[in-house]
Parts: C-alpha cells; sequence; structure tokens
C-alpha cells in the first residue's frame, strides 16, 4: 500500500499529519505562513470561503472580505501578541454580500515560529450544540415543576371547588353564576395540571423499532380529521430511511405537538410540509453523560406563518412560553421532554419566510448497539 503524503512544514518540509487527515478536518482550517500568505487550505475551508486552494494561495484570504471586515483585525491581534486568539458569534461579510455568523480560532504552530492556523466553525453547528442543550435543560426544569404543582395544588383545588359547590345551593340566582363561574375556573386549572403531570413521568419507557413514516401518517391522519383541515399537508419522506428507536406513543406525541404548533401559526388555508432526512454527521453529548449520541434521523414540521417573536425565540421549548393568547406554553416543552428521553433535541429555525421545527432522533440499529 502506497503511502499517504505529508503536509508540508515550514520548519522540516515534512508533518506528521498526512494530507487526507488534513482535509479530513471538519472545520474550515488554513496556515498561514509567515508572509501572511495561505500555504494550505482544507476541503472543508475551500467550501466555506468558496475558493480553491489554488485562489487562495495566489490572492489571499484577505480580499475575500470587505475593508471594514472584524477578521483581519483578528488574525493582526493574534500575529502581535504571539499567542492564540478566540473569538465568538463574529458576523462575517464576503465580497459579493454573504454574510455568516461564525467563531473565529487563531493559533501558532509552536514548531515554526510565524506560521499560524485559522480555523472556523459557523454558528450553525455552535448553535444547534447551544440549542440542544437549553431544550435538554427546559425538559428537566419542567419535570421539577410539574411535580410540585401537582402535588401542591391539586389538593387546595378540590377543597375550593367542593366549596363552590355548597355555596351554590346556599345562595341567589346571581352568586350561583359566580360559583358556576369559579368550579369552571377550577376545572380550567385541574385540566392544566393534568397536562403538567405528563412531565412528572420518569419511568422507563420500553423502545423499539418504530416506522417514523407510520407515525407521521397517523398524525397527518389525526390533524386533517380535526384541527387541521384548514390546512393543506405535503409529505417529503426519504424513503430510505431505517426505523427510529423510540416508544410510540410519546413519538405520536410529540409531532402531534408539532404539527397542532404549526397550524395555530398558519394562515387559513396555508401549506404544512412534512419531512423527513438522513443525516449521518449530527453528534450531540449528552447533557450529563458521557460519550457522543449520533442522531441521524431528521423530522421536519414546516409552517408558512410569521414566525416565533424574538423575544421568546432562545426560550420557546421552556415551560408556559407562549405567544398565543389562551396558550399554557406545555406543548414544545413536552416535546423538549419526549427528545430528551429518546437521547434526541428538538430544534427550530426560521428562513425565507417559512418556520421550521426540527426533531433528531436515535436510528434503531445504531442505538441498540450503544446500548
Amino acid at each position: 500500500m502506497s503511502r499517504a503524503p505529508a503536509v508540508t512544514s515550514p520548519a522540516n518540509g515534512t508533518a506528521p499529519v498526512p494530507i487526507d487527515v488534513w482535509n479530513a478536518l471538519p472545520i474550515p482550517a488554513l496556515l498561514i505562513d509567515p508572509d501572511a500568505r495561505v500555504a494550505l487550505a482544507n476541503v472543508a475551508a475551500e467550501t466555506f470561503l468558496n475558493a480553491s486552494q489554488e485562489s487562495l494561495a495566489e490572492r489571499g484570504w484577505a480580499p475575500l472580505f470587505p475593508p471594514d471586515s472584524p477578521l483581519p483585525a483578528i488574525v493582526a491581534d493574534a500575529r502581535r501578541r504571539g499567542q492564540g486568539v478566540q473569538a465568538f458569534d463574529i458576523p462575517l461579510e464576503f465580497v459579493g454580500g454573504r454574510a455568516v455568523r461564525s467563531d473565529v480560532f487563531v493559533a501558532h504552530v509552536p514548531s515554526s515560529p510565524g506560521w499560524m492556523l485559522l480555523g472556523f466553525q459557523p454558528r450553525s453547528v455552535t448553535a444547534l450544540v447551544d440549542r440542544q442543550l437549553g431544550s435538554w435543560g427546559a425538559a428537566r426544569t419542567v419535570s421539577g415543576a410539574a411535580a410540585m404543582l401537582a402535588h401542591e395544588v391539586r389538593n387546595p383545588l378540590s377543597g375550593i371547588r367542593g366549596a363552590a359547590q355548597l355555596l351554590r345551593d346556599m345562595v341567589s340566582a346571581e352568586g350561583r353564576e359566580l360559583a358556576d363561574l369559579v368550579v369552571r375556573e377550577v376545572d380550567r386549572i385541574g385540566a392544566l395540571i393534568d397536562a403538567m403531570e405528563a412531565f412528572t413521568d420518569e419511568r422507563p419507557r420500553r423502545r423499539e423499532p418504530e416506522n417514523i413514516h407510520a407515525i407521521l401518517s397517523h398524525v397527518r391522519q389525526v390533524a386533517e380529521a380535526g384541527f387541521g383541515r384548514r390546512v393543506r399537508f405535503v409529505e417529503r419522506y426519504d424513503p430510505s430511511l431505517p426505523p427510529v428507536l423510540g416508544d410510540r406513543d410519546q413519538l405520536v406525541q410529540a409531532v402531534l405537538n408539532l404539527v397542532k404548533n404549526a397550524v395555530e401559526a398558519s394562515p387559513e388555508g396555508g401549506t404544512i410540509t412534512l419531512a423527513t432526512a438522513y443525516r449521518a454527521g449530527i453528534r450531540v453529548r449528552p447533557l450529563g453523560g458521557s460519550g457522543q449520541v449520533s442522531l441521524p434521523l431528521e423530522v421536519t414540521v414546516i409552517d408558512e406563518g410569521e414566525g416565533v417573536p424574538p423575544d421568546i425565540a432562545d426560550h420557546v421549548f421552556e415551560p408556559f412560553v407562549t405567544s398565543k393568547r389562551g396558550g399554557t406554553g406545555l406543548g414544545l416543552a413536552l416535546v423538549a421532554k419526549i427528545a430528551r428521553d429518546h437521547g434526541g433535541l428538538v430544534e427550530h429555525e426560521r428562513r425565507d419566510g417559512r418556520t421550521a421545527f426540527r426533531l433528531r432522533l436515535p436510528a434503531a440499529v445504531g442505538a441498540l448497539a450503544a446500548e
């Protein structure tokens, strides 16, 4: 077997990292020489910068950005100080109009003075991790709040309801109307407590391989027969998707909540798209756990509504957070809990006038092998 070519090093001509390993790095990376020229660019960098290695070596990376870009100042600061620099969530605008947000890392090559490594971490990836931790943390918060409310509120509610029923038979017609109002409000609060109790059930569930498309079709039929009659459903599925490892009833509940949320956000006669895809590169570290979990199965519910208000966008999976009149703010929080119980995550984004909620789940084969 032939030996892999080595990455050229400024110090001794060769480095211990083969070129195929350098190109396999998932983050965009540039090796910059002491004269600020690009010596090497990996494949991820060529894609991120939309420029070939030959072009970068000839023209450099700086002409890709406008004069007021913060990137040259970050690199210059690292060179001047002689130490690495890390800058997070930096807005980068390219010549031509493309704009992204990215973390930027500049590191010095210890064995080669003057040589630096410039790396980028697009925020589409780091934001996913932030949302993952947020949705898992929200689900855990809901569980504790639900247990407390169910225990502390239910007994007093029963007493208030009973007293109102007794008073109803002892007062005038006007008083009876007020007593009936008290009973109805107590029943409404009781229904809310019942909904909250869904978060307190931490019993281990039996998870089995399930056809996610069968679950989606069931949810669509339920929606079309009831709350989703006024919208049009479009299904865009990947037929080669493997089974999901999960509890069917819980997954139905999670998808049903996402679809109901989409219907409530959609205009009259709008379109809701149900889509699935296989994303092999999505791996996350469970909150409080070790190792990484692969979440290749993606279920997306897309609506054409106005989207999540900016002031609650970062908290939409937390309990009691809602922009809907009369809403409880528990539907998406329950989705976050079910996703967490399955070792998955849920996220949302707004793009091109549409809102997408994505549920990422483990495949049955990989998850069974991990267990």
